[in-house]
């Protein structure tokens, strides 16, 4: 496994691990990576979970002193290792406190063919324009823990490959589906599948444990502070809520998806 020494910050492979993690792209670019098509991941478990994906990792950096975190990592001899000084790295990366471990990595290239899974399988969660990575990260997460088939990015929403929506998705989002397609799109490829689309509301609609959620279903979720937008709403084949007794108004982008992946998920199982 040879290792080969960076000193300087205008190393090309360095330069593009700060421009993707500083610069994640929005809209129908967004799950493309920068000008080389790769995106930046931090941190040993996040290089781990791309590994056991099998992913094509380009390029792992790692600092000086932080040598034993490579031992743990079940590296092809094909990667490229650099070692730099701990600051040349920090330099580069995103987080608040970074990590000492960081690569270069070839996204999954997923289409319309992974989402829909088959009339009788697809249960897809539709971002419109949502905002928070971490809000992604975790829907991300809650997608793969209750069997989804993947989720649809329409323009305006945050890229999956932003750092925070990267780490909060604890890996996940090496693994579930993610497409980025225009309302349009969206809706015709649902549509052409005959997949129900249902927008989420806050009150005055049918209640998830009333809707079929067994079917082939995608459910929007919108902005968290807008909500679905009311062209989507008026297109879709119906809304849904989440009934809450509680005083709250409505629950957060990420709570809300999670419960409805469950509710689903349950539905599923029942059957």
């Amino acid at each position: 496994m040879p290792i080969h020494s960076v000193t300087s910050k205008d190393n090309a492979r360095l330069k593009e691990l700060r421009k993707v993690l500083s610069a994640p792209r929005r809209g129908p670019q967004a799950l493309a990576g920068g000008a080389s098509g790769l995106v930046g991941i931090e941190g040993p478990n996040l290089i781990e979970e791309a590994l056991r994906a099998q992913l094509c990792v380009r390029t792992i950096f790692v600092a000086q002193e932080a040598d034993r975190l490579l031992a743990a990592l079940r590296i092809p001899p094909e990667i490229e290792i650099l070692q730099l000084p701990r600051k040349l790295l920090d330099s580069a990366l995103a987080t608040e406190t970074p990590q000492p471990i960081a690569a270069l990595v070839e996204p999954p290239q997923w289409s319309w063919k992974h989402v829909l899974q088959g009339q009788k399988k697809t249960l897809a969660i539709v971002l419109a324009g949502l905002q928070d990575p971490g809000n992604l990260g975790t829907i991300l997460r809650s997608a793969e823990a209750f069997g989804a088939s993947g989720i649809v990015s329409l323009p305006g929403t945050v890229s999956a490959w932003n750092p925070k929506a990267v780490r909060a998705s604890a890996g996940s989002v090496f693994r579930v589906p993610v497409v980025a397609a225009s309302a349009e799109e969206c809706f015709e490829q649902f549509r052409k599948a005959r997949v129900k689309i249902f927008a989420t509301v806050s009150r005055g609609a049918k209640a998830a444990d009333h809707v079929a959620l067994s079917a082939p279903v995608a459910l929007i979720i919108g902005n968290e502070g807008n909500g679905v937008p009311e062209d989507l709403a008026a297109r879709a084949d119906g809304p849904m809520t989440i009934p809450c007794p509680g005083p709250v108004e409505s629950l957060n982008a990420a709570v809300a998806a999670s419960v409805l992946l469950y509710e689903a998920s349950r539905q599923r199982g029942a059957r």
